[in-house]
């Protein structure tokens, strides 16, 4: 969880997965990252398999490095502007850094990352993804957790919008709802009045 924070969202923001399917990737010694591509009618047309005994690592506040050729676009979010400061989790500094140190807490532990992606985006650099991370730490925790979900209900993201005003993600509302409480970013002032 980030920040040490217990919180725990279910993973319906971006749909549900099957998780004894995504349990199932798992491989001991490695990170597993598999990513679905679907069509129009939401149908898995292809899927692509990686593996990594040091994991992924994110590039950017958004984004999380594949391979040499693909990184994959958490979809529709993105950091505050300028600087921030949130006294209790004693960070001073740039959004954008705040919330790719949060996008690398997520990416340390899972065992599996599990992404959807269109299949238009199949070839491109920069995929526009949903992703979800399975962690378990035997008897301790054994959860699917959607990394959209997790970062925007923390405050290390919020959610973009489009040109006329609207949510791109309207179904992570909620989750932002719940990071304007006082979470990550939301605890300073100034970023509320952005």
């Amino acid at each position: 969880m980030l920040c040490g924070l217990s919180v725990a969202l279910p993973a319906a923001a971006a749909g549900t997965v099957d998780a004894s399917y995504v349990r199932s990737l798992a491989v001991p010694g490695n990170t597993v990252l598999v990513i679905e591509y679907y069509d129009g009618s939401n149908k898995i047309v292809d899927r692509r398999g990686f593996a990594s005994v040091s994991g992924f690592k994110a590039v950017s506040p958004t984004d999380i490095r594949v391979d040499d050729k693909i990184a994959l676009h958490l979809f529709g979010l993105e950091p505050c502007q300028g600087e921030m400061i949130n006294r209790q989790e004693n960070f001073a500094g740039r959004c954008e850094d705040y919330a790719m140190e949060q996008l690398q807490i997520l990416l340390k532990s899972p065992r599996v990352i599990f992404c959807r992606v269109f299949l238009s985006e199949k070839d491109a650099p920069a995929q526009d993804a949903t992703c979800f991370g399975y962690y378990n730490y035997p008897g301790t925790l054994d959860t699917i957790d959607n990394f959209e979900d997790q970062l925007v209900s923390l405050g290390a993201l919020r959610l973009s919008r489009k040109p006329d005003g609207t949510l791109m993600r309207p179904d992570l509302a909620p989750a932002e709802n719940i990071g304007r409480g006082g979470f990550g970013m939301w605890a300073d002032p100034r970023i509320v009045q952005q």
